[in-house]
């Protein structure tokens, strides 16, 4: 009797599984996309050929439209969110066309499917007195209260992912010039602004508590990063996430997330009078058209001051 077969274990390559192989190569390599957006990639794809392999289907010409609808319905029936079926339906989309594209198929079976209109979404945020009280808060006085302090500062001061925090290296710093050198999605490099209160941060953890951090490293060389954890290793987004969310439940913000500081960053700069374009540079949006979402924000926040002030905005 055979051994039972394993989640584990590596299937037979075929035809279907080899251009999915080279279809999320192309999108780390000639697309640039970030190591998270390839990862989330191989699982929607991941799924679409296991769901083809339960029907026997090996071969990209032998999928059909019906075969699509019905991997799309069977996400909904298992409970996954829109924005979750949305994704997996466009990755399935790409997928197709790449192999169409690199005559591995004749048949696009997806040419036709529409993906569902998003709807939008407002981003959230926090306002300019919570930003205030989060990072005037007292930080306890050691390196990890130092480090803690640059980091919320930095989150909120550039406006970075948390991706481009992490990943910031000393040689990528300008204090002097009062830039930071940013590299976003694509490897797309820019430089953002550090100035005020966030330099200053950045400036008192660099001056004694990041070389305490670094001298716990287990390695000989010197750790490159700028954000380091409590062994002289690379912060990670991981842990960057936990403390956004523990200092602000300390000042009374639950659940904050630090995508929510870029979004305040984002929303407090326009509302400031600050140009759209100059906006988009400095977040490193590759369309103006994500930069716009801000400028539903701001109205908002106006109609919302509106009601609350006019007397006779609510008769």
């Amino acid at each position: 009797m055979g051994a039972p077969h394993r989640a584990s274990d590596n299937p037979p390559a075929t035809p279907l599984s080899r251009a999915a192989g080279e279809y999320l190569a192309y999108l780390a390599v000639e697309r640039g996309l970030s190591d998270n957006t390839v990862a989330a990639y191989r699982r929607d794809l991941s799924a679409y050929l296991d769901f083809l392999s339960e029907r026997g289907i090996a071969d990209p010409d032998r999928v059909s439209r019906r075969d699509v609808d019905d991997f799309v319905a069977a996400r909904r029936d298992g409970g996954y969110a829109d924005a979750s079926i949305e994704r997996a339906l466009s990755a399935v989309k790409g997928f197709h066309a790449f192999m169409v594209r690199e005559n591995m198929a004749t048949e696009h079976p997806t040419s036709a499917v529409k993906l569902p209109k998003k709807e939008e979404r407002l981003p959230d945020f926090i306002s300019i007195d919570a930003a205030a009280r989060l990072v005037e808060q007292p930080f306890a006085p050691t390196a990890t209260g130092a480090r803690d302090r640059a980091v919320l500062e930095v989150l909120y001061g550039c406006g970075l992912r948390v991706s481009e925090l992490v990943s910031l290296d000393v040689r990528d710093l300008y204090l002097d010039e009062g830039f930071v050198r940013v590299f976003g999605k694509g490897f797309k490099e820019r430089l953002v602004p550090l100035v005020g209160s966030a330099r200053r941060a950045l400036t008192a953890y660099l001056d004694g508590p990041r070389a305490e951090l670094a001298a716990h490293a287990r390695r000989s060389a010197t750790p490159s990063a700028v954000f380091l954890n409590k062994n002289g290793g690379r912060l990670s987004r991981q842990t960057v996430h936990a403390l956004c969310e523990r200092y602000g439940r300390a000042v009374g913000i639950e659940g904050l997330h630090p995508h929510t500081l870029r979004h305040s960053f984002a929303t407090h700069m326009l509302a400031g009078g600050a140009d759209l374009r100059v906006l988009q540079e400095i977040l490193g949006h590759a369309n103006i058209a994500t930069t716009q979402i801000y400028t539903h924000v701001d109205r908002t926040q106006l109609t919302e001051v509106y009601l609350a002030a006019h007397p006779r905005a609510r008769a």
